[in-house]
């Protein structure tokens, strides 16, 4: 499992625009082969921050959307709307035993 967290900074007159496409794509996302789980967090003191959280079987499950022409129409309609570059990282859920 891997989970990619990305962090995108909106114009703050754009924000309903992003997420009234987030409203349209996030069951094709979610419904993508190797996606388990979808999240959309908004920053509790930067209204015009957001950040996507979601869980992917496998880097290559990850790969195959970021490749694919859902990602790539979505990302392109999705980053006309920033204010500054994107972040992302990819990480990997340790268990800790105490």
């Amino acid at each position: 499992m891997i989970v990619r967290i990305v962090k995108m900074t909106f114009d703050s007159t754009q924000i309903n625009n992003f997420l009234a496409l987030f409203e349209e794509r996030k069951q094709l996302i979610r419904h993508f082969e190797g996606c388990k789980h979808l999240e959309l967090w908004q920053d509790a003191h930067q209204a015009n921050v957001f950040f996507t959280y979601s869980i992917w079987d496998s880097e290559q499950h990850l790969n195959h959307y970021r490749f694919s022409e859902l990602f790539k129409d979505t990302w392109s309609k999705t980053k006309i709307l920033f204010a500054d570059k994107a972040e992302a990282w990819s990480v990997s859920q340790k268990m800790i035993i105490d």
